[in-house]
């Protein structure tokens, strides 16, 4: 008799799980974003957030809950019920959180369900106008022969311009004089206004300043030319070898969420990067969505790993942390 109840309970149990997955979603789901709104990552989420929804046939809401370089919403979603309605949209600070934060509310390896890698985002090396280096040969030399004089911006702990920062001064084995922001707006800003050196951030936050000739950009740290820079060398190109680094992107759900519920955001997350106007919006951005192999819990689950013992032994080498 006991096991007849077992039984039936393991298959009321499996019935429930599969009649979850089928009927997800009956209601919209929350994306929540863990920066402010207008951000690099924020716009990476307006542009899923349509097509998305239309694969799925339920609208999906954005959520900015920005603070203390993204853990904060990060946090939030580690602790929400795990039925597939809210889901987070980080960046690279999912692999970088645990060494610059003594205390976090989640563990990216065990809090959260992988949906899949968005997209790649490479990096741009810039200077102010009118810096007297006028390529990255130069300004490498030029930085070595004026050590603690030259400023270099980012937009606060952990953002993708500390992370940059940190990588070149580690490749040029030389310190700079960092200052850091609150946030991208205000870096940028002082560097167009020519309060600060320099800058190594996103093309999504520095394409539309370098087209327009407002900085002088010295590489892309992509592994190859971007469309949108043609004329832009990369790293490699302009003297700095093993000079790689792109900000992605990736969609996570609460631990515990079913594996039907994933699947479907899988797909529809694959379906959005095939769509024709975020495909033109990215590459105007410079950033390249991921393919159908990476936009999987695997290919998240392989680059959340590596970039875990990439950057950790680095950011303890820094010696940077907040409590």
């Amino acid at each position: 008799m006991r096991y007849r109840l077992a039984c039936c309970a393991f298959a009321a149990v499996a019935v429930g799980t599969t009649a979850q997955g089928a009927e997800f979603p009956a209601k919209p789901i929350t994306m929540v974003v863990p920066f402010a709104a207008g951000g690099p990552t924020d716009t990476v989420a307006r542009l899923l957030a349509g097509p998305m929804s239309k694969a799925l046939k339920q609208q999906i809401l954005i959520d900015n809950s920005a603070g203390a370089g993204g853990t904060i919403g990060a946090g939030k979603v580690a602790k929400a019920p795990a039925d597939g309605y809210t889901i987070l949209l980080y960046h690279i600070g999912m692999a970088t959180s645990p060494a610059l934060y003594r205390r976090l509310t989640f563990d990216p390896q065990k809090s959260f369900e992988y949906i899949g890698i968005v997209n790649d985002v490479p990096m741009t090396i810039l200077a102010r106008k009118g810096f007297p280096a006028k390529n990255l040969k130069e300004l490498i030399a030029y930085v070595k022969a004026n050590k603690g004089k030259v400023t270099l911006a980012n937009a606060g702990l952990g953002a993708a311009s500390h992370l940059c920062g940190l990588l070149f001064q580690s490749a040029i084995e030389t310190d700079l004089n960092t200052i850091a922001y609150k946030g991208t707006a205000p870096a940028i800003t002082d560097l167009l206004g020519g309060h600060v050196d320099l800058l190594c951030d996103q093309t999504t936050n520095t394409t539309s300043h370098i087209q327009a000739g407002k900085v002088q950009v010295y590489a892309v740290t992509s592994a190859t030319r971007l469309p949108s820079l043609p004329n832009v060398p990369t790293a490699k190109e302009a003297g700095l070898p093993n000079f790689e680094i792109s900000i992605w992107h990736a969609l996570y759900a609460p631990k515990g969420t079913p594996k039907a519920v994933i699947d479907k955001l899988t797909e529809a997350l694959q379906q959005a990067l095939k769509d024709p106007t975020v495909k033109t919006k990215f590459a105007d951005l410079g950033a390249e969505p991921a393919s159908a192999e990476r936009a999987t819990p695997a290919g998240l689950e392989k680059l959340l790993k590596s970039e875990l013992e990439r950057w950790t032994p680095l950011i303890k080498k820094a010696g940077v942390y907040a409590d």
